[in-house]
């Protein structure tokens, strides 16, 4: 099945999105599906979170793209004792006007980065999770708009890692998708090591896209058409992930609709102006992992395996 290819305006931001693909694969080496999908939740309006045990590049994948895409970046790293001010912001007194002037968090930023969000307090987590939702900051009973476009890149140590206070199912569905870069291969940890890491640095990357670029390509990734037999398709699976005696929760209606914008925007970032079942098969993991909760015993990504062979395309 063949899809028609994007009009020669969009087919331009295209070319641009693969440059920066290009720049990114030199950074995060070995890692393209993962880069992929980390622009993909990126177009589709949504939040990444990269479950990892430190060192495997989670950061540098942040900051290449904050990079690449043009974007102001800032980096928290939570703490037991960070903050819900510390990230979104506080009034502070300004005696020269004589009133309270407010004083922005990091979490007005492009592209944030929140390391090891399970290190904080529920507190904290919900408050970024809040803002990822809404979009804003309400504090003083003044709501101010976070900017255009705003991406969280949530990094998430394993559980059994000290210190960790695990986000609730509720908020790990703010997470559009989820990532796990792992080890590189053999062949990029070679390269790794003969570089010294250094084969080229984060800080000397050039910006291919920009803000209004990307607002751009976020609305050409809504107008992605999906046709009626498609919809149908989505619907299977998640009646499929509901009645699987596997599992005790399947996919929301707010997961389906994320379903379906991870995948305009994958058939989007391949030059496609039409949904295949391709597409929805490639975020389908990445997307329902964190969503679905198994019964003991059972393993998400094996039933997450079944469903995609079992399930039928109409």
């Amino acid at each position: 099945m063949t899809a028609p290819t994007l009009p020669p305006a969009q087919a331009s931001h295209v070319a641009a999105l693969h440059a920066a693909l290009t720049q990114l694969d030199g950074v995060i080496l070995g890692k393209g599906p993962q880069i992929r999908l980390a622009v993909a939740c990126l177009l589709a309006r949504g939040h990444l979170l990269i479950e990892d045990q430190p060192g495997v590049g989670k950061t540098t994948l942040a900051q290449a793209l904050a990079r690449t895409c043009g974007l102001h970046f800032r980096r928290v790293q939570f703490t037991a004792d960070l903050l819900p001010a510390d990230l979104t912001g506080v009034s502070v007194w300004d005696a020269s006007s004589s009133a309270f002037r407010f004083v922005e968090g990091p979490v007005f930023s492009e592209l944030l980065l929140a390391d090891e969000i399970n290190r904080a307090t529920p507190r904290t987590q919900g408050a970024l999770l809040e803002s990822m939702e809404e979009r804003q900051v309400s504090e003083g009973g003044v709501t101010r708009p976070l900017p255009e476009p705003f991406f969280v890149i949530a990094t998430q140590n394993p559980a059994a890692f000290v210190g960790t206070s695990p986000l609730p199912e509720a908020q790990l569905d703010r997470f559009l998708m989820t990532v796990t870069l792992g080890y590189p291969d053999v062949r990029a940890e070679r390269q790794l090591l003969e570089t010294g890491g250094r084969s080229l640095s984060v800080r000397e990357l050039p910006a291919v896209l920009n803000a209004g670029m990307l607002i751009a390509m976020q609305a050409e990734v809504d107008a992605v058409h999906v046709a009626g037999p498609l919809l149908d398709y989505l619907q299977l699976l998640a009646r499929a992930t509901r009645e699987h005696p596997g599992l005790t929760t399947g996919l929301s209606p707010r997961g389906l609709l994320a379903l379906l914008a991870g995948a305009r925007a994958w058939a989007y970032l391949h030059g496609r102006s039409m949904v295949l079942p391709e597409d929805v098969q490639a975020v389908f993991a990445p997307l329902a992992t964190h969503r679905l909760t198994a019964r003991a015993g059972v393993s998400v990504p094996d039933v997450i395996g079944r469903l995609l062979r079992e399930t039928p395309i109409p």
